[in-house]
């Protein structure tokens, strides 16, 4: 098949940009698994005196992140998906403090998904490290042997400099580098690509959950289904008891009252035009309440303006102050913005309802593919992770594979962070 020179251009750039993929996954191998590793096992070791049930959540947390930075890499360099693990355990997992820690510690320890992922990293800084750094040699050595030929090989003059299987004395040994330093490009040109695919595919075979694990995603998949479900038709029933308590009424009313306004028109225009009056306040009332009703169902400033300035928005409306931080490149889909706007309206409402707090602070970022949403308050804390408000933030994330993790001691600070896995749409696209 022809190739055009634009290809071969192409082609090139994707090589050299695969080898400096590479490097970089090389060292991320290398130091981020390792030193995870290490100190992960060491962790879990030191579980028996009691230590490792506070220092092993959080690091079992980074090997999450760690993997789900991997995740990402591998699905926007090289198009290749790794399922997201089906942890059967949450960081925190909603438990109030001080036992959060040691009994998530044990829950999390007795799940097939963390010994996956540490599995994953002794792979990932052995195998995972070779795989990745030899794209990166393969575009790289042939420099060296095309420095040897322009000249570098004077600076060894008297001794002799090895270039593979190549003894480099003089011009002569120094061109035949050359030589084999293009047949290293030639493979670099075709081979570099296809090897960095070959990193994440190991990486993607140690990570994908199987067997029971899968079992069990599909299980969960179930209830979250069920309480998506329930919570649907709670939230229909909540919209028809709104339109048929007020909307309707005062609708039905106005109806009313014209109705005795056309009969009252000749024989008591100043009843006529009290009616009238009283007609045109239920319709600026109906008006208002239906507005009220939509802003619960879907509010206009998220479908027009997008969830930063619908958060931004929702901050101002609060009793209390709100500091409100949006770093977002860009815009979930229109569930995810749904989910995330209310989800986080309910924890401000907390805050300013159960908390006694004077100010909040709110973050909103996205990050490996992940929507995080942080509320801080600074009230008395002892939040109840089982509570109706938290339990239904909860629900709402489940149906997208989110997460809640709640850190409330008594006194306080109360902190919530929800996490939901999506991608942005480009700045500008519709939601």
């Amino acid at each position: 098949m022809h190739v055009t020179r634009i290809e071969r251009i192409e082609r090139i750039k994707g090589a050299a940009l695969a080898g400096a993929r590479g490097l970089a996954l090389s060292l991320l191998s290398l130091a981020g698994s390792l030193v995870l590793f290490v100190t992960s096992v060491v962790s879990i070791v030191c579980v028996v005196v009691g230590v490792g049930l506070f220092t092993t959540p959080p690091l079992l947390r980074l090997v999450r992140s760690h993997a789900d930075v991997r995740r990402t890499l591998a699905a926007r360099w090289c198009g290749v998906t790794i399922p997201r693990a089906a942890y059967r355990t949450r960081p925190g997992d909603r438990l109030p403090a001080p036992f959060g820690q040691p009994v998530a510690c044990l829950r999390m320890l007795r799940d097939p998904a963390t010994w996956r992922s540490l599995r994953w990293l002794l792979a990932d800084m052995t195998a995972g490290f070779a795989t990745a750094l030899l794209p990166a040699a393969l575009v790289a050595y042939p420099i060296e042997g095309y420095a040897l030929a322009a000249g570098l090989w004077r600076v060894f003059d008297g001794g002799v400099w090895w270039y593979g299987f190549v003894p480099v004395g003089g011009q002569a040994t120094a061109l035949a580098a050359a030589v084999l330093a293009t047949l290293i490009a030639v493979v670099a040109y075709y081979a570099a690509e296809p090897m960095l695919r070959v990193h994440f595919t190991l990486t993607r075979r140690l990570l994908a959950p199987h067997g029971a694990e899968l079992r069990h995603r599909v299980e969960e998949l179930a209830r979250t289904r069920h309480d998506a479900v329930d919570a649907s038709a709670a939230e229909l029933r909540r919209i028809e008891r709104d339109l048929h308590d007020g909307a309707q009424a005062r609708l039905v009313a106005m109806g009313m009252n014209l109705g005795t306004v056309d009969a009252l028109m000749e024989s008591d225009p100043a009843t006529a035009r009290a009616l009238l009056a009283r007609a045109r306040a239920d319709s600026v009332r109906a008006l208002e309440e239906l507005r009220e009703l939509v802003r619960g169902i879907y509010p206009p400033v998220l479908a027009e303006r997008g969830l930063s300035d619908a958060v931004r928005a929702l901050a101002l409306r609060m009793p209390v102050p709100v500091e409100p931080r949006t770093e977002l490149p860009g815009r979930p889909e229109a569930a995810v913005e749904s989910a995330a706007y209310f989800a986080t309206s309910e924890a401000l409402t907390n805050a300013a309802k159960h908390a006694a707090a004077t100010h909040v602070r709110l973050q909103l970022t996205h990050q490996y593919g992940v929507l995080r949403i942080d509320v801080t308050d600074d009230g008395r804390g002892g939040a109840d992770p089982e509570g109706s408000g938290l339990r239904g933030i909860a629900r709402r994330l489940d149906a997208f594979d989110g997460t809640l993790t709640v850190n409330s001691p008594a006194g306080g600070p109360t902190s919530v962070t929800m996490e939901i896995p999506c991608s942005l749409l480009p700045p500008g696209s519709v939601a």
